[in-house]
């Protein structure tokens, strides 16, 4: 059993897959902001554009 758990704490194989899952989350958490920031511009100006030819 002893052995068994010094093996399993010195197993490094699995932090690599942990790293990039996480490199991977925190890109995407800012893609989604800078994308939803884009999103509320542009429909501000679509927005804007509307107002003027109806108005």
């Amino acid at each position: 059993m002893k052995r068994f758990l010094e093996q399993y704490i010195g197993d490094t194989r699995g932090i690599t897959a942990i790293e990039y899952g996480l490199i991977a989350g925190v890109l995407a958490l800012g893609i989604m902001s800078a994308v939803g920031g884009v999103a509320t511009q542009i429909k501000a100006v679509f927005t804007s554009i509307t107002a003027v030819l109806h108005g």
